[in-house]
């Protein structure tokens, strides 16, 4: 493993702080700690953690031995001073002969004993971190320690491959006993720099940053080229074949499968594939080594116990797959509640089973998915079940995969102290996924953030590449650049947005353009063209959507951004106007047609919004065309106030959490009874 300590750096990150008032060893340890969370061979998504021991003085001006140690929430690969909160260390040490403290004592007390009580909660390694009595300490799941303890002779194997200044400790669940452990270990050797927790990870540990760093990749390294020498005979691979469907088709199918329906819980569904994936899902026993448990007990929370293989049949249909996914998914039910129910009587407090939906499902021969409650949660149970397939399939190659007992990993999973890393405020609209089109305008943007804010995961379509640029360099949420008058580039989207999230919730098609002329007069081309943008341009995008919430058979909703010039035709706006109209009976087409599948279709009849769309030229015509001033055409409603983007974005959020609405149309345009409906 490479070594990534640079002095230049470490001396920009010392310059960097001390203009902040931080000290040199936390700029240090700052420093080291990023350099650990930043290699994924080491920790992934928040594992791992590490601490300095410092003084510090507080409010009244005392100083106080303290443990600046991870907080819990953040990720070494980014983290900063603020997120190693600061703990008195007397009191800590205080606690070493003391036998046993329950989880919630050990939390407490720790907090009690913040310098700062707004900090995050310190790590469950607190006390371990604490009874180690050198400066610096690093704390990795690195994935080759993992490949070289997690095997039936793992414990020898250790002995083999490091020597006299590394200390071996059994599985221990995580929290104040393993800092016992951990104590009692390094008394009985204090020349030990380093400690190998089996199934767990390692520690090392010096009176510099840059030598508890050094020893970290020192030890890796060791245990990766132990690895390196053993006879290694390739995991045995099922037939490759192909199916007659790929994995945007399929993704709609496994999210419906596995929506919650009495909860209403949607999940995120993302699709990756690479070798590594491939080769670990299609080993023939790819059943058995991935059902014994996550290679380090805290992936458990984010990717279950174990994962769903789904084996498809060659050249198998959709039909087909839509069968064997729904056997398979209610088959990983009952086995998960099989699973808590055995576990379960084995601990002393009552447990509450926590959803039976897999985390991490692999269909053989086509990729896996990663489920979550979010995209972030998705996207990060993905990253695991890739370190975790790595590991295990390295681990066959030389020798049977072995972890920690079923019971120990439930332990794990059901700790409320490890739950409380995910279990976060639930949003209202978590878990759905929203496409909004023609998004680089006001009334777009405004309607992504709106849904945004609500907990939505928003894809933004739009046709002005340099706008979508813009966009993207500002957001993180997927931007996709589609013509939503061409069918093609509509369904390549679409396909995208399968693969990336698993399906759509709601679909709010809001692109459009307007044409004016005096209707017996317009150019036939303006009018076929303005039939194009304002009315073909919905017809693709909602039956494209319709097709994946069909699959997904968990309702759906199609909103439309429909114009008062549906209802209330303005005079020369005949272009904009008469497909409007069509779009209106749209709109309570689909109502009509897929009601009974759950499938919503509501639409917004918006007036006056400024926007790309009505720009000043626009505003400056039509307020002409009714011989009026700019000034009174935009406030010329009856509650004399202008309206814009962020009112019609409240009127689609509405439409879209109003479960019992359908074929309805919400009017926004300050009061105009012409335009009102009956």
């Amino acid at each position: 493993m490479k070594n990534d300590w640079s002095n230049s750096v470490a001396k920009q990150f010392i310059s960097k702080y001390k203009k902040l008032g931080f000290a040199e060893e936390i700029a240090l340890r700052v420093y080291t700690t990023q350099l650990l969370g930043k290699n994924n061979n080491l920790v992934l998504h928040g594992g791992g953690n590490t601490s300095v021991k410092t003084v510090i003085k507080d409010i009244d001006g005392e100083n106080h031995n303290v443990l600046c140690v991870k907080g819990s929430g953040w990720d070494m690969a980014d983290i900063e001073p603020e997120g190693l909160p600061a703990v008195k260390l007397d009191p800590l040490l205080s606690l070493k002969n003391k036998k046993y403290i329950t989880d919630e004592n050990m939390v407490n007390f720790q907090k009690r004993n913040l310098i700062n009580t707004k900090s995050p909660n310190p790590s469950v390694e607190t006390f371990l971190h604490a009874f180690l009595p050198f400066k610096y300490v690093d704390h990795t799941h690195a994935d080759a320690v993992l490949n070289v303890t997690n095997r039936p002779n793992g414990l020898n194997f250790c002995k083999k491959i490091f020597r006299d200044n590394v200390g071996i400790v059994p599985y221990v669940m995580p929290g104040f006993l393993l800092a016992k452990k951990v104590h009692e270990i390094y008394s009985k050797n204090q020349d030990v720099n380093c400690l190998i927790l089996m199934n767990h990870g390692i520690f090392t540990f010096g009176s510099t940053a840059k030598e508890s760093y050094d020893l970290m990749i020192k030890y890796v390294s060791q245990a990766e080229r132990a690895i390196k020498k053993l006879k290694i005979k390739k995991v045995k691979q099922i037939v490759n074949f192909s199916t007659k469907y790929n994995s945007h088709e399929i993704s709609p199918i496994i999210r419906g499968l596995l929506t919650e329906k009495k909860t209403d819980q949607k999940f995120i569904v993302n699709y990756r594939l690479n070798e590594h994936i491939k080769y670990f899902m299609n080993g023939k026993d790819v059943k058995t080594y991935s059902s014994k448990g996550t290679i380090t007990p805290d992936h458990v929370i984010r990717v279950k116990p174990f994962p769903l293989i789904i084996s498809p049949k060659k050249s198998s249909s959709l039909s087909d797959f839509q069968q064997i996914a729904e056997k398979e998914i209610k088959s990983f039910r009952k086995k998960y509640l099989s699973y808590f129910n055995q576990n379960k009587l084995k601990v002393k407090e009552e447990k509450t089973m926590l959803d039976t939906s897999p985390r991490i499902v692999f269909v053989q021969n086509i990729g896996m998915f990663s489920i979550g409650t979010n995209f972030k949660a998705a996207k990060i149970a993905g990253d695991l079940a890739e370190a975790n397939a790595k590991v295990i399939s390295s681990v066959e190659e030389t020798s049977k995969y072995q972890t920690i007992a079923k019971k120990d990993i439930f332990d794990i999973e059901y700790w409320s102290l490890e739950q409380a890393k995910i279990n976060k405020e639930k949003k209202l609209l978590e878990g759905n996924v929203v496409v909004v089109t023609g998004s680089s305008g006001t009334i777009g943007f405004e309607t992504y953030k709106m849904f945004k804010n609500n907990g939505a995961e928003v894809v933004l379509l739009d046709n002005n590449l340099s706008k979508l640029r813009q966009i993207q360099s500002n957001i993180d949420d997927l931007c996709i650049h589609c013509d939503v008058r061409n069918k093609k580039s509509v369904k390549n989207a679409f396909n995208l947005i399968c693969k990336e999230f698993g399906g759509v919730d709601i679909l709010i098609s809001n692109a459009g353009s307007a044409s004016e002329g005096t209707i017996g007069e317009v150019n036939d081309k303006v009018l076929r063209q303005s039939f194009e943008d304002n009315f073909f341009s919905h017809q693709n995008c909602a039956a494209e959507a319709v097709k994946i919430m069909m699959k997904q058979k968990h309702n759906g909703c199609l909103l439309f951004n429909i114009s008062k010039q549906s209802v209330n035709p303005g005079k020369n706006f005949g272009p904009y106007g008469l497909p409007k109209a069509a779009l209106l009976s749209l709109c309570k087409q689909y109502a009509l047609d897929y009601g009974a599948y759950g499938i919503r279709s509501n639409g917004v009849n918006a007036d006056r919004i400024k926007s790309g769309l009505m720009n000043n030229k626009m505003i400056k015509a039509r307020a002409q065309a009714r011989s009026v001033s700019t000034n009174d055409y935009m406030k010329g409603n009856l509650l004399l106030d202008e309206v814009k983007g962020e009112d019609v974005a409240k009127a689609f959020f509405h439409l879209a959490i109003s479960k019992k609405t359908t074929g309805a149309v919400l009017t926004v345009d300050g009061g105009n009874i012409a335009a009102s409906l009956r």
